[in-house]
């Protein structure tokens, strides 16, 4: 389990160990030859109107958290971050951190309404680094103290830069944890409560504890008020593939979002977040309803499109009747937009009609 400890230990960086330093120590801890893989509802807040919460304790550092498996130390609050993917990038703009954001990477899609104008104000956030996952030169020219990664597949020699080579480096590393993948970490099934504990760390982490205590209060409040469809609807959650359909499994954020809103994933059976499912299987199961995960390189009408003509699919109930939700891929991963796809999926469901 994750376990949170003030810590005594002296910092791990080094005198003259500064990102600056480091990317001349780079090549000897086998970094400098990595290059980049590729280059509005309850629950927000923005830079300007983060609630402030009360009677919550400073946090004491040095802070150490066992991330993943990884004993993370934080001698202060963290000022200059890279995030990767879009789920850390809202977290931070969630928690009204978007000024201490140096370089974003991997955005899974536009950022959300609520935070689009401040977004526009942060080049960091405006210009991604790059698409995919940066490589370790370009993150360590930022010169960071913090890499949040929405993956730990992120943080690779190949990728950002190893976790213990950064570390030695004097820039620390956050995974998700709804993202771990050691069993002993990794949650199974996910929930709202982790993902809310991840605010309450993140909170912890940047000596925000009280405006990560006002998101969470908020988005409980968001998630309570959706009323479960209680008409037994089956589903099937959609996001890539076309041979091999890439579908929500039983353990992860799809899972987690169509349980809030009272849908049964015909794909529940199978331990896992996400998991090829064959067409086979989803004829035989013939869901009521189909999840669209809508995204700028595989966009929901492309699915309904490829769903329509072909002539295995084309007759499946959901096809047939054009019963179609659909939610932006930045919610489809743990994180501060949950709750926005419980609450938008819930009102798409409520206005669907199913004889």
């Amino acid at each position: 389990m994750r376990r949170v400890r003030p810590s005594v230990r002296p910092s791990r960086r080094a005198p003259g160990a500064g990102p600056t330093a480091a990317l001349a120590l780079a090549s000897s801890l086998a970094l400098a030859g990595c290059s980049a893989v590729g280059a509005p509802s309850a629950g927000g807040s923005d830079e300007s109107s983060a609630p402030a919460g009360t009677d919550v304790a400073a946090t004491t550092y040095p802070l150490t958290l066992d991330n993943c498996g990884f004993d993370v130390t934080f001698d202060a609050a963290p000022e200059k971050v890279v995030t990767i993917k879009s789920s850390t990038t809202e977290m931070m703009l969630a928690l009204g951190l978007g000024d201490r954001i140096v370089g974003t990477a991997f955005p899974d899609g536009a950022v959300a309404e609520r935070w689009a104008d401040v977004a526009a104000d942060l080049p960091a956030v405006a210009t991604p680094l790059a698409d995919k996952v940066p490589g370790a030169e370009a993150v360590l020219t930022l010169e960071p103290d913090l890499v949040y990664a929405g993956w730990e597949s992120n943080l690779t020699a190949e990728g950002a830069g190893d976790r213990s080579t950064l570390q030695q480096l004097g820039v620390q590393t956050y995974v998700s944890p709804s993202a771990c993948k050691d069993e002993a970490y990794k949650p199974d099934p996910l929930t709202f409560d982790d993902v809310f504990a991840e605010i309450t760390e993140a909170g912890q982490v940047f000596d925000v504890a009280g405006t990560a205590e006002d998101l969470v209060a908020a988005q409980r409040a968001g998630l309570d008020a959706v009323e479960p469809d209680d008409r037994g609807l089956t589903a099937l959650w959609y996001s890539s593939g076309s041979d091999i359909p890439y579908v929500g499994a039983g353990t992860g954020a799809p899972q987690m979002i169509m349980d809030a809103v009272g849908l049964e994933n015909i794909a529940a059976s199978v331990r896992d977040t996400w998991t090829p499912f064959s067409f086979e299987e989803i004829i035989a199961a013939d869901p009521d309803v189909i999840v669209l995960v809508d995204s700028a390189w595989n966009t929901a009408q492309s699915k309904i499109d490829a769903l329509q003509a072909n002539p295995a699919t084309a007759n499946l109930t959901a096809v047939r009747e054009d019963r179609f939700l659909t939610v932006p891929f930045p919610a489809t991963e743990a994180g501060v937009r949950n709750v926005d796809a419980v609450e938008d999926l819930g009102a798409q469901l409520a206005a669907l009609t199913v004889s």
